[in-house]
C-alpha cells in the first residue's frame, strides 16, 4: 500500500492487503465508500490518514475490533477538533514491528555473514521503532518446506512457509551489535508504547499479539541503542559507528512506504552511495511499488497481488509475505 497515494486508493488498497483481516479489510471498503468520514480523514495531514494508524486510534478508544463497521465510522464523525482519536493519531505513528518478518529476513543476513567468514554482524534497522526486529538471534525459525521443516535457533519460535528452494541457514547468523534510527522511537520497557504495538495488531491476528509480547520480552531484557533523527541525517554516522562492531548490515522493512517520492529518491541515492563505498550492505524488504529500483531487477510480482520485495545491496531476491507468513526466494 502506497500512503501517498489518493486517500480512496489507500484505503481500497488496505482492503486488499488486510485480506486475512476480516475486520479491516471490510472496514477499509467501507471507508473508501463513506463521503462523510472520507471528509473527516481529509481534516487529517496526508501523512495521517492512512488506514492502520486511524483503526488503531479509534481501537485504543474503545471502538471494538472485530466489530461492526457502524461503531468506527460513529466514534469518527464524533471525533471533534480536539477529539482523544485525532489527538491519538496526531501524537502517534504506525510503528508495527512484526517480528515474524525476522524469519524472511535471517537468510538474507546468513548470505551476508557468510560473504564475511561467519562474522558476527553490526544491525543497523532504519525505522526501528521500538527496536524489536535487531534480535534475530533470540528466535527460532520454523521454515515449512515440501520437504519438511527446517529448524534453526533458539527463543520464541517464527513459523514460515517457503515456497520453493530458498538459501535456508543451518544456523541463526550471530549478532556483533544492534542500532536503530527512529523518528520518534518507542520503548520496550513502557508500558504505553507496548499498548500502542498491539493496537497496531490487526484484530484476527492471535498470533501476531502473542509474538509481539514475546518480542516485547525479549527487548526488554536487552533494549536496543535506538537513535532518534531522521534516516537521511543520522545513516551516515551511524554506519561509520557500527563498522567498528563488524560488518554492517542495514536494513528496514515496510518503512520506506511512509517516505515521499522525494525522500524516497533521496534514501536511495544514499543507501546505495554507501553499499559501493563499502560502507555496509543493504536489506530491503518493502512492498513492491515502493522500491522500483529493487523490486525492477528480478521478475515482478502479479498485478494486484499483495508482495513484499526482499533485496539484498538493491538487487531483488525473494517475494515476502508483509508480515513473515511465506518466502518465495528469486535467485
Amino acid at each position: 500500500m502506497d500512503l501517498w497515494h489518493d486517500v480512496v486508493d489507500q484505503y481500497r488498497e488496505f482492503a486488499a492487503q488486510a485480506a486475512d483481516s476480516p475486520t479491516f479489510a471490510a472496514w477499509s471498503t467501507a471507508v473508501a465508500d463513506d463521503a462523510e468520514v472520507l471528509d473527516w480523514l481529509s481534516t487529517l495531514p496526508r501523512a495521517k490518514q492512512q488506514p492502520n494508524l486511524v483503526f488503531a486510534a479509534a481501537r485504543v478508544h474503545g471502538v471494538p475490533a472485530p466489530g461492526p463497521y457502524t461503531a468506527l465510522r460513529a466514534a469518527l464523525l464524533d471525533d471533534g477538533p480536539d477529539g482523544p482519536i485525532r489527538a491519538t493519531v496526531l501524537e502517534r505513528s504506525t510503528q508495527t514491528n512484526e517480528v515474524g518478518r525476522l524469519a524472511t529476513l535471517v537468510p538474507a543476513f546468513a548470505q551476508l555473514s557468510a560473504r564475511h567468514g561467519g562474522a558476527a554482524l553490526s544491525l543497523l534497522e532504519v525505522g526501528s521503532s521500538a527496536g524489536l526486529c535487531l534480535y534475530p538471534d533470540r528466535y527460532t525459525y520454523r521454515w515449512r518446506t515440501d520437504d519438511g521443516d527446517v529448524v534453526v535457533g533458539a527463543g520464541p519460535e517464527l513459523p514460515c512457509r517457503v515456497k520453493g528452494w530458498a538459501p535456508l541457514p543451518q544456523e541463526v547468523p550471530p549478532v556483533a551489535a544492534r542500532r536503530g534510527i527512529d523518528l520518534h522511537p518507542l520503548d520496550p520497557t513502557s508500558p504505553d508504547d507496548a499498548a500502542w504495538l498491539g493496537a497496531l495488531v490487526w484484530p484476527e491476528h492471535d498470533d501476531r499479539r502473542a509474538r509481539l509480547r514475546q518480542a516485547i520480552d525479549v527487548a526488554r531484557t536487552d533494549p536496543p541503542h535506538v537513535v532518534r533523527g531522521d534516516l537521511l541525517d543520522e545513516l551516515p554516522r551511524q554506519v561509520e559507528q557500527a563498522a567498528a562492531d563488524g560488518p554492517v548490515v542495514v536494513f528496514h522493512s515496510a518503512v520506506a512506504a511512509y517516505l515521499d517520492d522525494v525522500q524516497r529518491g533521496a534514501f536511495d541515492t544514499l543507501v546505495r552511495g554507501l553499499v559501493a563505498d563499502g560502507a555496509c550492505h543493504w536489506v530491503s524488504n518493502e512492498s513492491a511499488n515502493v522500491l522500483p529500483s529493487v523490486t525492477s531487477t528480478g521478475p515482478l510480482p502479479e498485478s494486484g497481488r499483495p508482495t513484499f520485495v526482499l533485496g539484498v545491496d538493491g538487487r531483488s531476491v525473494a517475494w515476502t509475505h508483509g508480515h513473515g507468513r511465506t518466502l518465495r526466494w528469486l535467485t
